[in-house]
């Protein structure tokens, strides 16, 4: 009993303050975009704005929301609490430091990928239960996708096994003690990082929200806390992937090459740095370059990046088997 308990304590003591950082992130972002257009940000609501995040939390929180009357009503509730639900599910297999997760299994990245797949199937529903054309057609290229660039971020995925030989988030981060897989993996880098702009349907390929021709894609149909429970999973999936990004890439909580100046610094610490760099990016990309077209989108996905994380796999894993004579991974 004491058990379940504390797993449950342990499980709010982490969801709260992520759910804290995500309605900080927005002003985050606003006040990027807000720069880099050379213009004012929210500074109106608080000191420099930052009560702004607040606001715009209550103002979703006491509104009514509306259920459309030819909707399906069960499943078009549901979507947005199992979208949300999701996206927390993920972070028990994150690790903030060593030892300093909620869940250590072996099979910790294999589980994140489950989740993404699952994310599908909640972008379906919230379309089709809506019972509008746009909310229907959002849906289906939202589903059509997240399914192209998440089978290309799989193929990516088998390079750092290959050189970490685990599925294990810690252990990956203990085999970057020397060297982070950034510098040797720098093409599978890149490749990863755009990936994962594709697959959390974030600008340049925004087609799903594209409000031009979709008004906002699959949730249009939402208001109040419906479309404010998709915007949370939406903001906790992109500190989620800059997080696994960091973890795989950058050596998550380890300090660079171990230098003196650097290992003061708590791991903690270190790892939101490093996630906070990759957010930056997220914001910096959706403020700098403009939209694809949704046949640009999926030619690029399964013509140019699937075959080039393929061959890369092929390249790394002809390389460690000649020098290691094997290649194999921990289960």
């Amino acid at each position: 009993m004491f058990f379940y308990i504390e797993k449950i304590l342990s499980f709010l003591a982490l969801i709260l303050p992520l759910l804290l950082a995500i309605a900080f992130f927005t002003l985050y972002e606003r006040q990027i975009l807000a720069a880099l257009q050379r213009r004012q940000g929210p500074n109106i609501v608080g000191f420099f704005g930052l009560l702004q995040p607040i606001a715009d939390g209550l103002k979703l929180l006491l509104k009514e929301s509306i259920i459309p009357k030819s909707s399906n009503g069960l499943i078009f509730i549901f979507a947005p609490i199992f979208t949300f639900g999701l996206a927390l599910a993920g972070w028990i297999v994150i690790p903030f430091g060593e030892g300093a997760l909620l869940s250590d299994f072996r099979l910790s990245l294999l589980y994140i990928f489950m989740l993404s797949s699952l994310g599908v199937h909640t972008v379906i529903m919230a379309g089709w239960s809506s019972n509008s054309k746009y909310a229907f057609l959002g849906g289906l290229r939202s589903a059509a996708q997240m399914i192209s660039y998440e089978i290309s971020l799989g193929a990516v995925i088998l390079s750092v096994l290959v050189l970490s030989r685990t599925l294990n988030f810690s252990d990956i981060v203990e085999s970057q003690r020397n060297v982070w897989f950034a510098a040797p993996l720098l093409p599978v880098f890149l490749l990863f990082f755009i990936c994962a702009l594709a697959e959390t349907n974030r600008h340049p390929f925004d087609l799903p929200e594209a409000e031009a021709e979709l008004v906002s894609g699959y949730n249009v149909e939402y208001s109040a806390m419906g479309f404010a429970l998709f915007f949370l999973a939406e903001y906790s999936n992109i500190i989620l992937i800059s997080s696994v990004t960091a973890l795989l890439f950058l050596g998550g909580w380890t300090p660079f090459l171990n230098c003196v100046p650097f290992t003061w610094i708590p791991e903690s610490l270190t790892f939101a740095i490093k996630t906070m760099f990759f957010i930056t990016l997220f914001v910096i990309v959706r403020g700098t370059l403009p939209r694809y077209r949704y046949d640009q989108l999926m030619r690029l996905g399964w013509k140019v990046f699937l075959p080039l994380a393929l061959a890369l796999f092929l390249g790394y894993a002809s390389i460690m088997l000649s020098l290691n004579g094997s290649v194999e991974i921990v289960m």
